[in-house]
Parts: structure tokens; C-alpha cells; sequence
């Protein structure tokens, strides 16, 4: 009888184990997706995504969602309550579990490659989402503009843009912002910090993605070309923005010039220069700008450092896009042409400055003597008048200069140099 009691024992586990293994390897699957799930309730909640029904939304900035527990964890952002903390960089989260994915980041492990492009991701999760670029398996399109996407939850973000809810607003400049995301990205500028540093150039960033971007110009890889005209770019951000140039559609008018644009966020930054609204000033020579960028890029006049030198007549430049605009001259090739007289240009912006000179529009007038101007930086370069700024100093005779051209022209003087300075007499 005990034999007996043992068989039966054993088979009934045999049984068990069989029936565990079927369970586990049994899986319910999403016919839109093909995602799998081991529960039939998984695969349910899931589904609701693909249903587009979200009935529950935020009072707050009145975003919806699928699930309750999704709004629950969303309305934690709003409370500003972030009691987990990473100790290697101070950065706080609403939640244990977004401490927990962000601490990947410093383990620097990045054990998922993609297959196609070889791309490492820290987490699953980020593969799979990358792996959809791949595919170009676009279902979710948004109604109101046709752009299309890889996953839902970019379709909800990008459409909070036509909703025009701005729930985050910055305390310092009043700038207010759509996403939580952006809001905190602009945060950082306003802090000072900027912990990542370009070992090429020392060019400082509030964030490790945008020195990331700004390495690919020292690499000289541009992947990205236009069809239509062979300009190419290093990001595929800028080819598309480049594309709307050719597009002739600029939707976005300036209330105050009639200048139009192709991008919204062109038109706003346009309409800092009507605003008068200058704020970032240089210690050296007094000049105010509109956006902090500005400010740096003029700066790197008065630091006299051209990383970028033209490899077909040897002038450098402090700017790559300055190399870039110097290098079409060589080429020789004038595709803008004004209508009026006939005259051609290498750039499109060239003409449209031209055709002002046609218009006699001068929407650009001096706070101090009221004289008006067709281009905002001929009323740049009159207020230094002004201003009663020098910053440009003769090295032989100590005669201070206005601006930089002056003070070339002057050097001639000393050097005999009726033609133009030698690359070693252009002092700062």
C-alpha cells in the first residue's frame, strides 16, 4: 500500500508540473499589435489603448487617460511631492519606480542593441519603442494636422500642441510650456549649470542629449540630404525644417513687419526683435541681445577662437553654420533671384533682405533719434553709436574703434596693407 501511496503521489505531481508548464506557456495575444500577455485581463487593459476611450481626465491640465491608476499617477506631478531622491546626482522623482529606471543611467549597462542600427538602449522597453522607428509602422494619426506615429502615447503628446493648454509657467521669465518635460529642460537655463562639456570646442550644456548633438558637428557626418537642392545636414530635425523652405508655405505672419515664416517658433523668436525686450548684455562692449544664444555667439567675437577654417581660401570662422554659409560662395552658385532687378544671391536670406531695400518698408526704428532702419541689424549696428562703447582697441597706437572693421581698416596704416589684413594681424 505504501508503494501504491508513493506511485500515486508521483504521478499526481507529474500531473502539477504539467499542468504549470501549460499555464505558463499558455499566452493571449494582441491582434493589432501582435503583443502577448499571460493573463486574458492583461491583454484586455491593454486593448482600451487601441479603443482611443479615455475617461478619465486631469482637472489640471485637462489631460485624459485610459485607466484611473494613470491618472492617479499623473495628478503626482501637479502635487510637486518628489520624495525619492537619486543620491549621484540630486535628481527627484514623484514615484520609487521612475528613481529606480532613471539609476540605470548611471550604471552606464546598456545590454539591448538594436539589430538594424546598432543602437544601445539601457532598458527593454526603450529597444522596442526605438525598434518602431525601423518599422515605420505608423497607425496613430492625429486628426487635426495628419502627422502620423509609432505609438499612442506619442500621438497624446503631440496633441496637448492644438489643444493650447499651457499648464507650466516658468516663475523667473513667465514663459509657460505644454509638458512637464520641457518645462523642467528650460528650468536649467535659468539655474547656470551646465555639467556637460564639448572636449573639442568647450562648449558647455545644461544636458548630456544636447552635447550629444552638438559632437555631430565635429564628426562631419551629415546623413541627412535634401532632395530637392543637395544641402545636407547632420540632424534629420534640421533637414525637415529645412524641407519647409522649398514647401513655400509660411503660415505664421508677424502682426507688426508682415515678415512670414515657416515654423511657428521662428515667428516667436522673430517677434523678440519687435519687443525691444533685451536682457542679455556683453560685460565687453555694452551690446544687448534677445535670447541668451545670442549674447554667447557674440561673445565669441571678443574671444578671437575660429575653430572653423574654409579649406578652399584658408578664412576661419568662429561659427560652423558661418564656414558653411562662406563655403556656397565658392560654389558658385546663386539659385535666388530678385524679380525687380535681376540681381542674384547664394542664400534665400540674402534676397529677402535685398528685396527690403525695394519695399522701403523700415519697420526698425532707434529709441534714442528715432531713425529708422529696413534690417534689424542696421539698427544694431547704429546704436553702438550711442551707446558710446570702444571695445576695439589699435595694439601700435592705442586708437580705440567702434566696431571690429574699423579698427582692420585703421591696422592698414601700420602695416602698409593696402589690400586687406593678413590672418595674423587680426587682433581682437
Amino acid at each position: 500500500p505504501l508503494r501504491w501511496m508513493s506511485t500515486a503521489v508521483k504521478h499526481k505531481e507529474e500531473e502539477e508540473v504539467d499542468c504549470i508548464s501549460l499555464t505558463a506557456s499558455k499566452t493571449y495575444s494582441c491582434d493589432e499589435r501582435g503583443k502577448d500577455f499571460t493573463k486574458a485581463e492583461h491583454l484586455k487593459t491593454h486593448q482600451l489603448i487601441h479603443s482611443g476611450v479615455k475617461p478619465y481626465s486631469c482637472d489640471l491640465c485637462g489631460k485624459s487617460f485610459t485607466l484611473a491608476g494613470n491618472l492617479k499617477k499623473h495628478k503626482i506631478i501637479h502635487s510637486g511631492v518628489k520624495a525619492y531622491t537619486c543620491d549621484l546626482c540630486g535628481k527627484s522623482f514623484t514615484q520609487a519606480g521612475s528613481l529606480k529606471t532613471h539609476q540605470l543611467i548611471h550604471s552606464g549597462v546598456k545590454a539591448y542593441t538594436c539589430d538594424l542600427c546598432g543602437k544601445s538602449f539601457t532598458m527593454a522597453g526603450n529597444l522596442k519603442t526605438h525598434q518602431l522607428i525601423h518599422s515605420r509602422y505608423k497607425v496613430y494619426t492625429c486628426d487635426l494636422c495628419g502627422k502620423s506615429f509609432t505609438q499612442a502615447f506619442s500621438l497624446q503628446t503631440h496633441q496637448l500642441i492644438h489643444s493650447g493648454v499651457k499648464a507650466y509657467t516658468c516663475d523667473l521669465c513667465g514663459k509657460s510650456f505644454t509638458w512637464a518635460g520641457s518645462f523642467k529642460r528650460h528650468q536649467l537655463t535659468h539655474s547656470g549649470v551646465k555639467a556637460y562639456n564639448c572636449d573639442l570646442c568647450g562648449k558647455s550644456f545644461t544636458q548630456a542629449g544636447s552635447l550629444k548633438a552638438h559632437q555631430l558637428i565635429h564628426s562631419g557626418v551629415k546623413a541627412y540630404t535634401c532632395d530637392l537642392c543637395g544641402k545636407s545636414f547632420t540632424l534629420a530635425g534640421n533637414l525637415k525644417a529645412h524641407q519647409l523652405i522649398h514647401s513655400g508655405v509660411k503660415a505664421y505672419t508677424c502682426d507688426l513687419c508682415g515678415k512670414s515664416f515657416t515654423q511657428a517658433g521662428s515667428l516667436k523668436t522673430h517677434q523678440l526683435i519687435h519687443s525691444r525686450y533685451k536682457v542679455y548684455t556683453c560685460d565687453l562692449c555694452g551690446k544687448s541681445f534677445n535670447h541668451t544664444g545670442s549674447l554667447k555667439r557674440h561673445q565669441l567675437s571678443h574671444s578671437g577662437v575660429k575653430a572653423y577654417t574654409c579649406d578652399l581660401c584658408g578664412k576661419s570662422f568662429t561659427h560652423a553654420g558661418s564656414l558653411q554659409t562662406h563655403q556656397l560662395i565658392h560654389s558658385g552658385v546663386k539659385a535666388y533671384t530678385c524679380d525687380l532687378c535681376g540681381k542674384s544671391f547664394t542664400h534665400a536670406g540674402s534676397l529677402k533682405r535685398h528685396q527690403l531695400i525695394h519695399s522701403g518698408v523700415k519697420a526698425y526704428s532707434c529709441d534714442q533719434c528715432g531713425k529708422a532702419f529696413a534690417r534689424h541689424t542696421y539698427l544694431q549696428h547704429h546704436q553702438v553709436i550711442h551707446s558710446g562703447f570702444k571695445a576695439y582697441s589699435c595694439h601700435i597706437c592705442g586708437k580705440t574703434f567702434r566696431w571690429l572693421s574699423s579698427r582692420n581698416i585703421h591696422l592698414r596704416i601700420h602695416t602698409g596693407n593696402d589690400t586687406k589684413l593678413q590672418s595674423g594681424e587680426q587682433l581682437r
